[in-house]
């Protein structure tokens, strides 16, 4: 694809793209802007700007020149040189008011000349970029998040440096668990996909794992553990999904959520919304209640270490920053093919340029018969089924 040859690069109708990353941070967002720029500099010869805090930069028109000065350095650091929101352009707060600023876009894009908008997100950005893409403005999309969770991608750039940070944190609990003769649980990131509690888990050699795809029963993993101090083993180690719930919370999350589905009115759906989110209030702490009952059950010490944000930090592992490097490059050679609509998904060692509409409002989840569960299960590692 590097081997075109100067006539058709000079052809390209192309002059001038923007760059911005939106949802939560994650490492390689500056890696990814970096090779998208890089590449749209020196190969295409374009002009990149980037927009600051998501779409709402889009919209109040906070805007930087992306030239070579400001992309050198930026490969090894974390978080976003452009700073991110949840902003949505659709759904976005004004002066007070929530409105549809998806028109305001639109109109801007075209007044500043920006040919195409690269967007660095998660599923939730892929629905923001379809949403544009189908108000006429041309939209490409690049798979970030420490969850791993975006759907029709082999990998997200983010995951593999949110999974070293936890596997090394496990490891560092493994020694205190061991002294203390103890439970230590663990909470790792991931809301609604288990993909980093179950790779940290694996790694880590944590004795139960807990996902949001598998509902647990507490008094498994009491058994569990008892049956591992009748063996000799005084401690135990649990890494468990901020997201994972039990048996009975579960039924009540999925109800709620086949509720919002068949909400057919707006009315309905904020009223399903509102159920969901009260659910997830009620949620909050779970983890802290989880380790209670578990001393209860077993009558050994238990405490909690809350993760949380520290997986997100820092400098990008160097699998985030070849992937966040490949995706980036990728994606300038199709905006150059006039590839628009798609995002740019990791597929082996290659890349490929899957529609958004496949990807919009779907997530990738934890297969019950996943490989890594089979494997963990094979150690003798419990789920809590």
């Amino acid at each position: 694809m590097r081997g075109v040859c100067y006539f058709l690069i000079m052809a390209t109708k192309i002059k001038r793209i923007g760059i911005l990353t939106a949802g939560g941070d994650s490492p390689g967002l500056n890696a990814a802007i970096r090779a998208v720029g890089k590449a749209a500099l020196g190969h295409y010869g374009w002009e990149v700007v980037g927009f600051r805090d998501g779409f709402r930069g889009l919209v109040e028109n906070r805007r930087i020149n992306l030239d070579r000065s400001a992309l050198s350095g930026i490969l090894t650091v974390g978080g976003t040189i452009l700073g991110t929101s949840r902003d949505k352009p659709h759904r976005m707060v004004i002066d007070g008011k929530t409105r549809d600023m998806t028109g305001v876009i639109r109109d801007n894009i075209r007044k500043w000349g920006i040919d195409c908008v690269v967007c660095l997100g998660g599923g939730g950005t892929a629905k923001s970029a379809l949403r544009l893409h189908r108000a006429g403005i041309n939209m490409i999309t690049l798979p970030k998040t420490i969850d791993n969770d975006v759907a029709m991608t082999d990998a997200t750039f983010g995951y593999a440096t949110a999974l070293d940070i936890a596997t090394e944190a496990i490891d560092r609990l493994h020694s205190t668990a061991h002294s203390h003769h103890r439970i230590i649980v663990a909470e790792i990131m991931g809301h609604r996909a288990g993909w980093l509690t179950l790779g940290a888990g694996l790694a880590g050699g944590a004795d139960v794992i807990l996902i949001p795809e598998i509902p647990y029963n507490v008094e498994r993993i009491a058994g569990a553990i008892d049956e591992r101090s009748r063996r000799g083993s005084n401690f135990s180690m649990v890494a468990v999904a901020e997201g994972a719930m039990n048996r009975d919370d579960a039924r009540l999350f999925d109800s709620a959520e086949k509720k919002l589905e068949r909400a057919k009115t707006l009315e309905g759906k904020l009223e399903a919304k509102r159920g969901v989110a009260a659910l997830d209030v009620r949620h909050q702490g779970n983890t802290l209640r989880l380790a209670t009952q578990l001393e209860e059950l077993t009558h050994l010490e238990s405490r909690v270490t809350i993760l949380g944000h520290v997986q997100r930090g820092g400098t990008p592992c160097a699998a985030d920053r070849m992937l966040a490097t490949r995706l980036g490059t990728a994606c300038a050679d199709l905006i150059n093919q006039g590839n628009f609509g798609v995002m740019v998904a990791a597929r082996g060692d290659n890349t490929e340029p899957v529609p958004l509409e496949k990807v919009a409002g779907k997530r990738k989840s934890v297969p019950p018969d996943h490989s890594w569960i089979e494997s963990a299960r094979s150690v003798g590692t419990c789920f809590g089924d």
